[in-house]
């Protein structure tokens, strides 16, 4: 990094992490090489070879290692690929080579070894473990005793930051420095800036595209630069620095020709390709792909292409995977001698979808997926070229071309005084501008005689495309003064409606249940037609559903119009672990389409764009209606056996309780009146009503019902339209008025037909007894001797107050009388003697 800004010489790693982190990058790790010293140049003087009875030939071995270093010392080496006047790594005692693995002095073999000769391997330069490392191979000519960690590079470190999607710049040196510079105001030099003249491609070799299906009207290539290297010598070595940078970086070293293009993505962020120029046939063409065409990529994978997919091709067919991994046809080898490469600017989404279309992550695609600097590709290919001059002994040819894209970058309209309102700190309008023009977007502050305000143009730099609105410019002015800077006040909420009606009704009506002791189990919305037609109707008969697509289960492959077979379910698996004692309850969605309607569509707008009016309202009509039920189900015991209690099950008075909760949660009444279901117990099943609305039933499931669910025993439920229930409770729910004067309180035990609904009964005496009575509830039903043969007795509880005075007994027993009375006229009751 500092060949790039100024970074104090005293600086550790620490004082580069907390710098980046000020302006927003989290650290991660530290990462190096894990060396210390001492580690130095050696020159082997003389060895012995030594077979050793295991069928093994070590060498003994005399080394200089400099006088500074205790002069010549004798080494045991198990490698033999080095001669007489080699120089190479020897590690003394008291080094440490990663691992770590100390180094000491050691008796083996019959001799004391005083340190080791080092293998690139075992330095961390690489996974070659075929010899020790001899430094002539890699250029190096270095004097005796010098310290071979600073000439290798294995001092290096690499500050590991975690680097957000919008900020793909800082996949690069030349990103980070300069996110270095803004954090601490030193110099940044920019690897990029250099002559243009310099950059021009030359002739002859330009790229021609041939995109005639581009994402959402996006060619898949904007730039394309070519430039030509002839003569490399890929035999070369790839200088140890380049290896360490690369080695920290992730990277295996892989021949010089293919570090220089890896090093350079690393060093500008633009990823760069080399082809072996004499591999080529004929004209590169950037093309989509043919559906079904197939190619061979670097890592040897044969790949079946979408249509979708961006190639690079030559006269042969596919010579790339553009943006994500190059071919095998064309790729450079130990043979390669002239080099044509590539920098491009591809378009994000067509690169993101292929890498993961083909699972084929890679460095190119990291960075080309989150967008490069559309203006750095000459720059990029131009560097690569100098490398391969410089280290592979090329010669850079007037060979090239280049596919030119106009980069347009839009303005943006910054309103003085909105960083501050925003941000929340007093920013003054020149740090304003500071900030913007030293992330490097130009700002011309706006001409007030104009009419437009005052404020500024923002032009955001060409490597920042997450610039987009004053939003993300003001983020950014917070970002280069400091986040400190922000005060830690809790803004204050901006009054708002709150829960609507019918929301705050809901919420009700699930508390009440959880009050009186239910559990809420919420199901998935999935149901089979057959669980529709039985639960979703009263007579069983088929109904129209919804049917996905692609269901998570293909057993249930329907949206529910019910939600008692989600309760069913919940059941069976609570019932299978041991939990038998159930009362459970859901509220949730269903699903009721209308008969003859066809609902979903396989127009599927694309993403990154708003649907149109038309398009909003055509995929709200392929919705089906969908309204929130209340259900609920009690299975088992509602008291265990206890001594000399027997155990009490759960029938039809625990559910009737719980549509009492449900209604007084709800603000409303709610009648029962005696009906049938299919999947409900033949005269154990009721009607619920508000006002002689029909809003759900409860009732005991149908034994046959019941087994098909796998339930062991009785099992009773309830279900609601929880949305009809609270549309006819009315926007407001009023309490009811305490009185302060007693009840008064009767029983009346009437003789009558056993077909009359006991409710009937009920609403004609509370009808019959007027405004003094309070409350009506049944308390017995009794058949058997002493009632005709046909009849029953029902026993009612009445309980009568009035708001203004005390009642009499006689005032309560007239009232009773009147309501008997319509019971008489209405159904022949007769007072039980």
């Amino acid at each position: 990094m500092r060949e790039y800004v100024d970074v104090a010489e005293d600086a550790t790693p620490d004082d580069v992490f907390a710098a980046l982190v000020s302006v927003g990058f989290e650290e991660e790790e530290l990462i190096g090489f894990g060396i210390s010293g001492p580690v130095v140049v050696g020159q082997v003087l003389s060895y012995e070879d030594e077979p050793q009875s295991n069928g093994k030939t070590i060498r003994w071995c005399q080394v200089d290692v400099g006088e500074a270093q205790g002069g010549v010392r004798g080494i045991v080496c198990g490698a033999s690929n080095f001669a007489v006047g080699d120089k190479v790594v020897v590690t003394l005692p008291g080094a440490v080579l990663p691992g770590p693995f100390p180094i000491a002095a050691r008796k083996t073999y019959g001799h004391v070894s005083d340190g080791m000769i080092a293998s690139a391997r075992e330095l961390g330069l690489g996974d070659e473990h075929n010899g020790i490392l001899i430094l002539s191979e890699l250029g190096i000519d270095a004097p005796v005793g010098t310290d071979a960690i600073a000439l290798l590079g294995l001092d290096d470190v690499a500050v590991d930051v975690n680097v957000t999607p919008d900020r793909g710049y800082a996949f690069s040196l030349r990103g980070i420095a300069r996110e270095y510079a803004h954090a601490t105001g030193e110099a940044f030099r920019d690897p990029a800036e250099r002559d243009f003249a310099e950059l021009q491609p030359g002739s002859g070799r330009t790229a021609v595209l041939d995109d005639t299906a581009p994402i959402r009207g996006n060619a898949g290539a904007s730039e394309f630069v070519t430039r030509v290297v002839r003569g490399v010598d890929p035999s070369r070595p790839t200088p140890p620095w380049m290896i360490a940078r690369l080695t920290l970086a992730g990277m295996r070293s892989l021949g010089v020709l293919i570090d220089i293009t890896n090093y350079v993505m690393l060093e500008l962020g633009n990823p760069v390709h080399g082809y072996d120029l004499d591999k080529l046939d004929g004209n590169i063409v950037i093309r989509r792909a043919a559906a079904g065409e197939k190619m061979v990529t670097l890592d040897g994978q044969e790949r079946t292409l979408s249509a979708e997919d961006l190639l690079i091709t030559d006269g042969s067919g596919p010579i790339g995977l553009a943006g994500v991994m190059g071919g095998g046809t064309t790729e450079m080898s130990g043979s390669t001698r002239n080099v044509l490469i590539e920098a491009a600017t591809f378009d994000p989404i067509t690169i993101a979808r292929s890498a993961r279309r083909h699972k084929l992550p890679s460095e190119a695609s990291k960075r080309f997926e989150r967008g490069v600097d559309p203006l750095i590709p000459f720059a990029a290919a131009r560097r690569v070229a100098d490398l391969m001059v410089e280290l592979a002994g090329g010669t850079l040819t007037e060979e090239g071309g280049a596919l030119f894209g106009e980069v347009f970058l839009a303005s943006i309209e910054l309103p003085a005084g909105f960083v501050p309102g925003l941000i929340g700190v007093d920013y003054a309008d020149d740090e304003v501008t500071g900030a913007l023009e030293t992330i490097g977007a130009e700002v011309t502050a706006v001409d007030p005689s104009t009419g437009s305000g005052t404020g500024w143009t923002v032009i955001p730099p060409s490597w920042r495309p997450d610039l987009t609105d004053k939003w993300t410019l003001a983020e950014e002015v917070a970002r280069i003064h400091g986040l400190d800077r922000i005060p830690s006040v809790l803004p204050t909420p901006p009054s708002g409606r709150g829960l609507t009606e019918m929301q705050q009704g809901r919420r009700r009506v699930a508390n009440a249940l959880a009050a009186a002791g239910l559990v809420e189990t919420p199901a998935f919305p999935f149901s089979t037609q057959d669980q529709n037609d039985l639960h979703g109707s009263a007579s069983g008969e088929e109904l129209p559903g919804v049917r996905l697509a692609n269901p998570l289960d293909s057993q249930t492959p329907f949206l529910r119009r019910s939600l008692i077979p989600g309760l069913l379910h919940t059941a069976h698996r609570n019932i299978a672990r041991g939990l038998v004692d159930l009362a459970i309850f859901e509220t949730g969605v269903v699903f009721l389409p209308a008969p003859g309607v066809v609902y979903g569509t396989d127009e599927v707008p694309p993403l990154g764009v708003r649907p149109s009016d038309e398009t909003l309202a055509a995929l709200d009509a392929s919705i089906p209606p969908q309204a929130r039920y209340v259900a609920a189900l009690f299975t088992g015991h509602v008291a265990p056996r206890q001594p000399g209690r027997a155990a009490e099950e759960y029938g039809l008075s625990e559910a009737l309780d719980a549509v009492r909760v449900i209604a007084d949660a709800a603000g409303v009444v709610i009648d029962v009146v005696q009906g049938s279901r299919a999947a409900l117990h033949p005269g154990r099943a009721g009607v619920l009503q508000v006002r002689g609305a029909e809003v759900g039933y409860v009732g005991e499931l149908h034994p046959q019902v019941s087994a098909d669910a796998d339930l062991p025993g009785r099992a009773v439920v309830l279900e609601l339209d929880l949305d009809g229930v609270l549309a006819l409770a009315g926007d407001r729910v009023v309490a009811a008025s305490l009185s302060t004067y007693p009840a008064a309180t009767q029983d009346v035990s009437l003789v009558l037909g056993a077909g009359v609904p006991a409710a009937e009964v009920g609403a004609a005496l509370s009808e019959g007894a007027g405004a003094l009575l309070e409350s009506v509830r049944l308390v017995d039903d009794y058949r058997g001797e002493g009632v005709p043969a046909g009849s029953k007795s029902l026993t009612f509880a009445l309980r009568f107050r009035a708001d203004d005075r005390t009642l009499t007994a006689a005032e309560a027993t007239e009232a009773k009388l009147s309501g008997v009375a319509v019971a008489a006229e209405r159904f022949g009751a007769q007072i039980r003697e």
